[in-house]
């Protein structure tokens, strides 16, 4: 039996892994998933490495380097993302040689608390393309509006951009075009060709399901417009995409050897255990996009997904769902609001809960090293 994994590329969607721990790197398993998982790219944020960092001894070594050369919590966590990501760079780099650069990246987050700070998460990419200093980096800037002419100027770097925590069609669509507006910069000022230049647009997906069947439930809505609002929004910003970048804008810019902005469908896995546990990757599999899995939904789509091309399918369907929840008095505007804020407060308490960590362990190794 072929793996579905595998199946998901037929359609045009390329699978990446939204996980980054050093085993990981050390036992082979990214190698591991490439061969044998279709893996062909990697996603992190401010919680993944929380995890990895704060419940395992596997950085402690390097810790006490760091802490041994002055460096403080922050200046630490830096240099251990760095180290991990150039090391999945050099892993996944075959994958970004044969696909020519469609693939094989690997996504490094600015600091989560620049997330209304234009000036400083361009700055911060920067900082993190120059250090990492690999092609198949991709430097994650939320899509806020302040994020929005941070994507634009990256872009024009000839620096690679995922742009994380999109929720809305209205920001999508903003997104969209701050990254066609960087190509443009990038033809004007010459720094990289633009066929060297890659860039995703990470649109959250189950979440919308949380938020609004508890919204649903708490108006007393029909039970049937449950499950169904965050396939709807995304196919209808799959719809936004389509329109974007089949503009004669954007056809100007490929005729020089610019590639789509492709749409990644971010958090896929399933939350309600009442759904199906690959649903939010079943229907949404089609051209130029990407979906980061996390480990769990990994294994459940290479058991038992199922294949077809879903994402462009019942547009129509889509709009009337939404409109059918709207009027039951819940403005979707609220949700994807809510959804934002939320996430975004989210990776910056992973952010801080990390630091303190962090800041734990250079105390305790400042004690050692006092004592010897």
């Amino acid at each position: 039996m072929t793996n579905p994994l595998y199946e998901l590329q037929k359609y045009g969607q390329s699978v990446w892994y939204d996980n980054v721990a050093r085993a990981l790197i050390k036992d082979g398993s990214f190698k591991k998933m490439i061969e044998d998982m279709a893996i062909v790219g990697v996603t992190s944020n401010p919680t993944i490495f929380e995890k990895a960092i704060g419940n395992t001894a596997d950085y402690d070594d390097q810790i006490k380097e760091l802490v041994g050369e002055g460096k403080d919590a922050a200046g630490i966590f830096d240099e251990l993302a760095i180290s991990d990501i150039q090391n999945v760079c050099d892993i996944f780099r075959p994958v970004y040689d044969k696909t020519n650069g469609l693939d094989g990246y690997v996504s490094l987050e600015v600091n989560p608390k620049l997330a209304f700070d234009t000036e400083t998460t361009k700055e911060s990419a920067l900082y993190y393309s120059r250090r990492v200093d690999h092609p198949n980096l991709m430097i994650k800037i939320p899509g806020t509006p302040e994020g929005w002419p941070a994507i634009t100027a990256t872009i024009a770097e000839g620096i690679s951009v995922n742009v994380t925590m999109i929720f809305s069609l209205e920001y999508y669509e903003q997104v969209a075009w701050a990254y066609i507006a960087g190509l443009e910069k990038l033809v004007e000022n010459g720094k990289k060709p633009l066929s060297q230049i890659s860039s995703v647009a990470s649109f959250f997906v189950s979440r919308v399901d949380t938020l609004a069947d508890k919204l649903l439930t708490d108006k007393g809505a029909p039970a049937e417009l449950q499950g169904k609002l965050a396939i709807a929004n995304s196919k209808l910003a799959y719809e936004k995409f389509e329109e974007i970048f089949s503009s004669e804008r954007f056809k100007k810019l490929e005729a020089l050897g610019a590639t789509k902005q492709r749409l990644l469908w971010a958090s896929t896995s399933t939350k309600n255990p009442n759904y199906r546990d690959v649903l939010y990757v079943e229907e949404l599999v089609g051209p130029d996009t990407v979906d980061t899995m996390p480990p769990q939904t990994v294994i459940a789509f290479a058991d038992h997904g199922k294949v077809s091309l879903t994402v462009n399918q019942g547009y129509d369907e889509a709009r009337k769902l939404i409109a059918d929840i709207e009027a039951q008095g819940i403005a979707i505007k609220d949700v994807t609001d809510q959804l934002l804020a939320e996430g975004l407060k989210g990776f910056v308490d992973s952010y801080e809960k990390l630091l303190g960590g962090v800041e734990t362990k250079r105390q305790q190794l400042l004690v050692e090293l006092a004592k010897r």
